[in-house]
């Protein structure tokens, strides 16, 4: 007889993940719950890797697209002029752009995040005339060869095949332990003709890692690097795939920090309803491309522009931000508790908003928390370069009673484990 994953596991490459620490066959979502096709329901702390801010079939952002797709609108358009592309570019202009003064154009580099960091490193690289992208440990920026060669992790580095080149790591915020001051070694670095660092085109950051473990930077940081990078002419790109869409709190998780970047990475959550869809935002003197230049077959997804100009309706005022931050203190609250019942083997609480986490001292510690939380009926996944974080991402729309719920079966599960 066969089981119900068979035809996954003999057909399907071993490349899989996700699947392997979730045994189960899914088949219905709504809001923070997936059901498998049993009917067993599921809480939600994982989110698509955050790009299900808005929750699983957004019943608003359902009811657009449906609509446009009865009505035989178009689908796909490559960088055609659409009436969805129109409404999206202007809704993001008077929801987003505008009320934060800040000034970008609007690139559709393709369908995911890693097509956002590509267009950014490559319009960066062209627009200096250098090659060096200095990037920072335990940093991920997606999968293809550029975003791999600023990406920290090594495992996912060794899957190229190749030597990946033109790059140049820094220490993330507080990775010395406070020990050395901020940019001491990136700043001798650029000011000493011998030591073997070109002058680099660009810096990518994410304010808060995280692949990389819920690793913060913290908003002096932030700033500092960005007065580093202007004072010695190297563009700043945040990859905001992520921890944008209001993550962290605010539309763009770099506001706190009160910084521009010269150029943004977006995808993830910008559909609002899980469709590929990314754009690189970059200054308006950055826009040095020639036609065609860098393009690709689907950066017309007129089915995501459509839902992304829904979604924009949550940011029309200031509740969905205040309404995150108020969830992150719940969460944060509810995970130093677990911290201080179980210091020792917990070394800490990561991350902001709700992008937050548990540091275990042994990494299968953290990997054990999530398959006993799996059992419990609760989502998530681990984070960090030994994958020692139980990493939380729930859905924005995520209500306060569920975050309860599932932060109770958290701290089951790591009495559990721990026991």
């Amino acid at each position: 007889m066969r089981r119900p994953m068979d035809i996954f596991e003999s057909l399907e490459s071993e490349v899989r993940s996700y699947c392997r620490g979730w045994p189960a066959v899914f088949q219905k979502a709504t809001g923070s719950h997936v059901y498998d096709e049993d009917g067993r329901a599921f809480l939600d702390f994982f989110a698509g890797a955050g790009t299900l801010n808005y929750g699983h079939n957004n019943p608003q952002l359902k009811e657009k697209l449906l609509t446009y797709l009865a009505d035989d609108n178009i689908v796909h358009s490559l960088d055609m002029y659409t009436v969805a592309k129109r409404n999206f570019l202007k809704t993001f202009q008077e929801v987003i752009l505008e009320p934060r003064g800040l000034d970008y154009k609007v690139q559709f580099p393709g369908p995911a995040g890693t097509n956002a960091v590509e267009a950014a490193l490559k319009l960066a690289r062209k627009y200096t005339g250098r090659e060096t992208v200095v990037s920072f440990t335990n940093a991920f920026h997606g999968m293809s060869l550029g975003a791999l060669a600023v990406t920290g992790n090594s495992m996912k580095r060794n899957g190229a095949g190749i030597p990946l080149g033109h790059s140049m790591p820094m220490p993330f915020d507080n990775y010395l332990d406070g020990q050395t001051p901020d940019f001491l070694l990136f700043e001798r670095l650029l000011d000493d003709s011998g030591s073997g660092l070109d002058e680099p085109a660009a810096v990518i950051v994410e304010t808060v890692q995280g692949e990389g473990g819920l690793n913060v930077a913290a908003p002096e940081w932030l700033r500092g690097l960005a007065d580093l990078c202007k004072r010695h002419g190297i563009l700043l790109i945040v990859d905001d795939v992520q921890m944008g869409c209001g993550r962290t709190g605010p539309f763009f998780s770099f506001e706190e920090a009160g910084i521009v970047p010269d150029i943004v990475c977006l995808s993830k959550s910008l559909s609002g309803y899980g469709l590929p869809f990314a754009l690189t935002l970059l200054k308006p003197e950055l826009d040095v491309w020639e036609p065609g230049e860098h393009n690709g077959t689907f950066r017309g997804p007129n089915p995501a522009f459509v839902t992304a100009t829904a979604a924009l309706d949550f940011w029309t005022g200031e509740g969905m931000e205040k309404q995150t931050i108020a969830k992150g203190e719940q969460i944060e609250a509810a995970l130093d508790r677990i911290a201080a019942g179980h210091s020792g083997p917990v070394t800490g609480v990561r991350g902001r908003g709700l992008a937050q986490g548990i540091s275990f001292a042994e990494p299968e510690t953290a990997s054990a928390v999530c398959a006993a939380a799996f059992e419990r009926g609760l989502l998530m996944e681990t984070s960090g370069p030994e994958s020692e974080v139980v990493k939380l991402l729930p859905p924005l729309t995520t209500t306060t009673d569920e975050l309860a719920e599932g932060l109770d079966i958290i701290a089951d599960s790591v009495d559990a484990v721990l026991v």
